[in-house]
């Protein structure tokens, strides 16, 4: 499974476990927007680096937190590489 699909199905399936109601999911979706709040999005970067084995989140001092859904999605893929 691509590093893209693996974030979507992670968005879709912590939305539906913590009985969220997901945006439509594009890359241009604001992660503010998405109808998920600041835990899922935790849950999802926990899920993800127990799945993917990475986390962009823990080396990316300077980093800019991703805004868009298209953002988060890179983020992961570049870190993956």
């Amino acid at each position: 499974m691509s590093v893209r699909a693996t974030v979507i199905s992670q968005f879709e399936r912590v939305a539906k476990d913590q009985h969220k109601a997901l945006a439509p999911l594009s890359d241009d979706l604001a992660l503010l927007e998405s109808g998920l709040d600041s835990l899922c999005l935790a849950i999802i970067v926990a899920h993800l680096e127990d799945t993917l084995g990475v986390d962009p989140f823990s080396g990316a001092e300077d980093a800019e937190f991703p805004v868009t859904l298209g953002d988060f999605i890179r983020f992961y893929e570049d870190a993956a590489r």
